[in-house]
């Protein structure tokens, strides 16, 4: 029997040989460097490594276990980080090439978390320029591409975290959520991502701002993997508290036992979902019944589409221009078509529709909290549609307007301020991803994590993809 690729080996599996001293961190990180070595000229997803930086810091772990010391829950855990959040020597580059020389001289609080569990940093992964996109390209590193299928976006922002989890370069990925970043990249590269609470995961960049756009809408970071094991373990270790995250929560990781019962929803607010994203919503809906839940269908959620409406105006309301200024100082095409595509709704906003936003915010927020004291989970789409053709977005207006309104849930359920997790959960005939959407209430995503356990229980393993060169 050939035995098991380490770099194949789920984080939770990983730390648990590693603190056992049945392997050593030192192997991990060889394994992974090799696998990164291997696959990732296909595909782009991880931009900078430092193999020297890696070892060294799977040295670590290993001198801590011989001392008796405890390396932490992510003991010798390969990990990616995204290169739009601060990690003490590298470039917070956001994609731009205006940041390339803007060296981080500490780590983000999520980074520190992670590195203070034990984890073993591989590496920095790709995001589409200032992080505008569903697709991941830039003029400073380059396009990345989707491991199971290069004609497929590989998602964004997250897209790099997204391709390189999928094609078994580390365990883990880190990646922020704003409008989809994590939830979309996930769904499109065929494995899980989960946007936490707003509150949940500490984050704060010295060199610059992150967490929101004009304040605002709140960015939320959250784990990338291969199976929802390693999302719990992963958000446990990004939960930890830090002072410079004024929005932080000190909320417990579990809560009190809630009703089985979850409300399955097919085309919220008259969504036009794919048939494939139907059957594979009646699926997990059939495995959570299997596993004694109760799922009833309903026809409508709170509201979505309004929440799109206010994320827009929070966005493009706070000094549209010279976000488009800077987007054309950067000369990217895809930062440009995105800001573009809003203008005659960004130049419609003034002080009285920012205002109303912020109220219709609270609003839709409160609905969305209320449902889910009677359904403590919602199955939805991840999007209308299937995987999107990579850069369908610059194709044509038309195009453009497609993508946008087949992302509503992405975009509109950040509002709510809930956890929000995209499952894998198998692929079309040829091939292309298919996964759901689950939310819990606020700072349930153990709620969250345990229906997605189930549905992953009853199906097929996510595979490792083998990029095409």
């Amino acid at each position: 029997m050939t035995p098991t690729p380490l770099w194949s080996l789920s984080a939770t599996q990983i730390a648990a040989l590693v603190r056992a001293r049945s392997l050593s961190a030192r192997e991990v990180a060889q394994a992974a460097l090799a696998r990164l070595d291997a696959v990732n000229p296909a595909i782009n997803a991880v931009v900078e490594c430092r193999p020297e930086e890696t070892l060294a810091a799977a040295d670590r772990v290993d001198a801590m276990l011989a001392a008796g010391r405890d390396p932490g829950p992510l003991a010798g855990v390969p990990v990616t980080i995204k290169v739009n959040v601060d990690q003490t020597g590298y470039a917070t580059t956001n994609g731009i090439t205006l940041q390339k020389d803007l060296i981080a001289a500490t780590n983000n609080p999520v980074v520190e978390s992670l590195l203070s569990a034990g984890a073993v940093s591989l590496g920095r992964t790709n995001t589409p320029a200032f992080s505008y996109r569903w697709f991941t390209n830039n003029l400073l590193h380059g396009h990345t591409y989707n491991p199971r299928n290069r004609a497929l976006t590989p998602g964004g922002s997250s897209g790099g975290a997204a391709a390189a989890v999928a094609a078994g370069i580390g365990a883990i990925g880190h990646g922020t959520d704003i409008a989809g970043s994590v939830r979309y990249p996930a769904y499109a590269c065929g494995i899980h991502g989960l946007r936490p609470s707003i509150g949940r995961v500490a984050a704060w960049n010295a060199s610059g701002k992150d967490r929101s756009i004009g304040g605002q809408i709140m960015a939320v970071s959250g784990p990338l993997a291969r199976t929802v094991d390693d999302l719990r373990l992963a958000l446990a270790a990004m939960a930890r508290p830090d002072a410079r995250d004024i929005w932080w929560v000190p909320a417990p990781l579990t809560g009190p036992a809630v009703d089985r019962r979850a409300a399955l929803c097919l085309c919220p607010d008259g969504a036009e979902t794919a048939p494939e994203l139907q059957r594979a919503l009646r699926a997990a809906a059939e495995r959570l019944r299997d596993a004694g839940w109760q799922v009833d269908e309903v026809d409508d959620l709170p509201p979505i589409k309004q929440a799109v409406a206010v994320q827009l105006t929070l966005w493009m309301g706070d000094d549209y221009a010279g976000q488009v200024a800077m987007a054309e100082r950067e000369g990217d095409p895809g930062a440009i078509a995105a800001l573009a595509g809003q203008r005659e709704f960004a130049l419609s906003l003034g002080m009285a529709e920012f205002s109303a936003a912020l109220t219709r915010r609270v609003t839709i927020a409160r609905a969305w909290q209320l449902f889910t004291e009677r359904y403590p989970v919602v199955l939805l789409p991840p999007s209308a549609e299937l995987p999107f053709a990579d850069d369908l977005d610059l194709r044509s207006d038309a195009d453009y307007a497609r993508v946008w309104e087949a992302q509503a849930a992405m975009i509109g359920l950040p509002v709510t301020g809930l956890p929000a997790l995209t499952l894998a959960t198998g692929a079309t005939a040829d091939g292309t991803p298919l996964g759901v959407q689950i939310v819990a209430g606020k700072y349930r995503e153990d709620v969250a994590l345990a229906a997605a356990e189930a549905i992953e229980a009853r199906q097929p393993a996510v595979t490792i993809a083998t990029p095409a060169g």
